[in-house]
């Protein structure tokens, strides 16, 4: 990823941009990206003596005395378990857990680099959410946060519900609330940039799968108040009878105007669109949009509309792709998040905390804002110390 002020134009087609080998890739991969590394020396008897037998009973007999001083002197209190079942990896769909393994390794080696974080990928061979919560309850002693990955919708929704019940400890889905958070941070910069107030925005949202729901929630506690959220079948309204669970729910409190039809008729006038689906726009229906427009297109690796297209008709574009402006990337969010939410000592992520993390990545983008720089480039320093600490300061308010 290189800095936003030295990506490509906008303008500049895909193909080949930071075009890297497969060979490298599979060179990269070979044996796996983790290893663990020793956090005391282990060089004669003497070190042997006290990392393990005798020395080790000592501290096992203190935890079994007090389980607390297991916080302290295991790494379990700062351990974050990434979970999988590999329903939903990336754009390849339900491959299985082995084959998502690769990307739960990538996902423990950024919280190590962005927020000094330890982490473990556990990637389960079943896709029924009761022997998942099951599993994950019995093996609960072993870490102490669990961020859960590439899990299909809807059943990652009952999935972290009553893993944040069961568990007491910090749970997220990145799918959902790291999208929702880093969404938001752009979308507060992006407002700025076309000098429309957040409240005010009509917003499109294309997908509603676990991204889509979960950025719609974030906008809907912020104070948008006009959001049209779509699916494969078109707009989701109270009229749609073939609605259920939580399509239903968010039917309830979006499409004020009472809108039906597709991505035609909820672009039309809208200040914003967001695209979290495979789907595609066509050019036609951004140019219906409102003046000074904002289009987030952030399918990968494929966006809902070509870049060097969309930016011919909004003000402000971003897609989630590294080799353009404006990055929508998780990994600005999920770091801080969990090392604020872990340093606090918090059971739970709150919406609170969601929110005030999406702030605080906002606010590392000088100001005034500039239309291909509306986040932060995720090398930039201190970008998880500042998302921990805004997480934390909630957290100490809100126990």
């Amino acid at each position: 990823m290189t800095d936003p002020k030295q990506q490509l134009d906008p303008h500049a087609s895909l193909a080949g941009a930071q075009s890297v080998s497969e060979e490298e890739i599979f060179q990269a991969h070979l044996g796996g990206k983790l290893s663990v590394e020793l956090g005391s020396p282990l060089v004669d008897r003497r070190d042997l003596s006290i990392a393990y037998t005798p020395g080790v009973a000592q501290v096992s007999r203190a935890i079994a005395g007090n389980p607390e001083i297991a916080k302290s002197h295991t790494w379990a209190s700062r351990l974050v378990a990434v979970v999988s079942d590999g329903t939903a990896v990336l754009g390849l769909g339900d491959i299985g857990a082995s084959a998502s393994l690769p990307v739960m390794e990538g996902k423990s080696a950024l919280f190590r680099r962005f927020a000094g974080l330890n982490s473990i990928p556990i990637v389960l061979d079943t896709t029924d959410v009761d022997e998942i919560v099951e599993t994950l309850v019995r093996i609960s002693p072993s870490f102490g946060a669990v961020n859960l990955e590439d899990v299909s919708a809807p059943r990652c929704f009952e999935l972290e519900q009553r893993l944040i019940e069961a568990l007491d400890m910090p749970v997220m889905h990145d799918d959902q609330h790291g999208t929702a958070i880093v969404v938001l941070a752009a979308l507060t910069n992006a407002a700025r940039v076309v000098g429309k107030e957040l409240g005010s925005l009509k917003v499109a949202i294309l997908g509603a799968g676990s991204a889509g729901i979960a950025v719609t929630e974030i906008l809907l506690a912020v104070g948008v108040e006009d959001i049209v959220l779509l699916d494969s079948r078109g707009i989701i309204s109270r009229d749609r009878g073939d609605l259920t669970g939580f399509k239903r729910d968010i039917a309830e409190r979006t499409n004020p105007r009472s809108l039906s039809g597709g991505t035609a008729e909820a672009l039309a006038g809208a200040d914003v669109f967001i695209g979290v689906s495979s789907g595609k726009v066509p050019e036609e229906h951004v140019v219906s949009m409102a003046a000074d427009s904002i289009v987030f297109a952030l399918s990968n690796p494929d966006p809902e509309i070509d870049p060097a297209i969309a930016v011919k008709h909004a003000a402000v574009v971003a897609t989630g792709r590294s080799d353009f402006p404006n990055q929508i990337n998780n990994v600005l969010a999920f770091p801080g998040v969990f090392r604020g939410a872990l340093d606090a000592g918090a059971r739970r992520i709150t919406q609170g905390m969601k929110i005030a993390a999406a702030q605080a990545i906002a606010d590392l983008v000088p100001q005034p804002a500039r239309a291909d720089v509306i986040v932060p480039n995720p090398f930039t320093p201190g970008v998880a110390e500042a998302v921990a600490q805004a997480v934390m300061d909630v957290a100490r308010t809100e126990r």
